[in-house]
């Protein structure tokens, strides 16, 4: 592969000191220098380009992204700023999620009448590395053609960096496959959420009083997951991923939703499966999101595959095979589920218009169905919100019935 485009943003170097302040190191070797942004200090992660061209905080907060450094395709950034409103961390631990931040335009001011602090701000208070002025079309090409590296990416505001030192820390970090990160974001302890959806000018309404209950299983859940389903009309507890089925059934659930998160599905299902397949046994009605559609994949014998470039964005086509729709999406994976392993009583759902690998399926026997996107859309189009609706007003139907 070429190394670092010659024609890279203006912004590269400190005008004080006339030094590159950011770098970012492949685990090949490659080296890209830049201006440093965000937190000052060194990360190392896998590396991933996402395609959305807005909703850059609520990416880089999003915990499925822990372990991880987000090239942006789109140039600019900044410019809508940040707010609390727009958090995604549903607990304390879940503010570790991306650890770097690369793009190819510095950092702009922003310029949006919800903006309560610059993105670098944001950056900065929660410890993301950044480096701007990088060849990010270089960076997603390098990507497309050879999978997600292992990258160490450094910022440093008097310019001076151990690129030697860079370099072995890229080179010998763990690739992703067979790391389990979902332990680390999820929260240490049960908890009730009251937040329901975004309504302007009042911000965040508050969910039913009744309604069937609903308990997530934390792998990393996005905040805006949980309003959702208080906005579908459910009542929401939370239990940390490590719960055990009968804790999970104490709550006297309708219903149990298997969260998003980070890491290789198979980590995690190390400790997530026993509990999963019990309550699948008991014939729980399941909803899987991300990671919790693999690790449902799992629990039923399934398998998940390591992808090469993954699924990262706010634009992805998905065909719903139940309607005939081609739904817009928010995707954010970099495994998959292998349909052909799925138990014979599965029935694929949804299948991506990109590159045809799956993203739903349900059981004609069994209670349970589960879908690899984001339907809460955050950020992103709002074409999967009726995952959410559907799925609890089948709760309600059941407790009805």
């Amino acid at each position: 592969m070429p190394g670092p485009s010659k024609n890279q943003a203006p912004a590269d170097h400190d005008s004080a000191t006339g030094r590159p302040t950011g770098i970012l190191v492949l685990a090949d070797g490659s080296v890209f220098h830049g201006l440093g942004a965000g937190a000052a200090g060194e990360a190392v992660g896998e590396l991933c380009f996402n395609t959305a061209m807005t909703g850059h905080q609520e990416i880089l907060a999003d915990p499925s992204y822990a372990g991880q450094v987000v090239c942006f395709t789109f140039p600019h950034v900044g410019n809508v700023g940040a707010n609390p409103e727009d958090e995604e961390a549903a607990s304390a631990p879940a503010r570790r999620a991306a650890v770097g931040m690369v793009s190819r335009a510095p950092i702009t001011p922003p310029a949006n009448w919800r903006a309560q602090e610059s993105f670098d701000a944001w950056l900065k208070g929660r410890g993301v590395v950044a480096v701007t002025g990088i060849d990010t079309r270089a960076l997603t090409r390098r990507i497309r053609e050879s999978g997600m590296p292992m990258a160490a990416i450094a910022h440093a505001p008097d310019g001076v960096f151990d690129v030697e030192r860079l370099k072995r820390r890229a080179a010998e970090a763990p690739p992703m496959e067979g790391v389990e990160l979902a332990a680390a974001v999820a929260r240490e302890s049960a908890g009730d959420w009251d937040e329901a959806g975004w309504d302007w000018p009042g911000g965040y309404a508050l969910g039913p009083v009744d309604g069937p209950k609903v308990v997530v299983l934390d792998y990393g859940v996005k905040a805006n997951i949980l309003r959702r389903l208080r906005a579908a009309g459910a009542r929401v507890a939370v239990l940390p991923g490590k719960a055990s089925a009968d804790e999970v059934l104490a709550l006297k659930p309708d219903g149990v939703v298997v969260s998003n998160g980070p890491g290789d599905p198979a980590a995690t299902g190390e400790y997530a499966l026993p509990a999963l397949k019990a309550l699948i046994d008991r014939r729980v009605p399941m909803l899987g999101i991300c990671l919790g559609h693999q690790l449902l994949a799992l629990a039923l014998g399934g398998r998940t595959v390591k992808m090469a470039q993954g699924h990262h964005g706010a634009n992805h086509p998905v065909k719903n095979h139940e309607t005939g729709q081609v739904e817009i999406v928010s995707m954010n994976h970099g495994f998959t589920v292998d349909a052909a392993s799925l138990p014979a009583d599965a029935v694929e759902t949804h299948v991506s218009l990109f590159d045809g690998s799956n993203c739903g399926f349900r059981l004609k026997e069994r209670p349970v169905f589960a879908v690899q996107h984001h339907p809460e859309a955050s950020p992103g189009p709002q074409d999967s919100f009726n995952v959410f609706d559907r799925w609890v007003a089948g709760l309600k139907s059941k407790a009805a019935a």
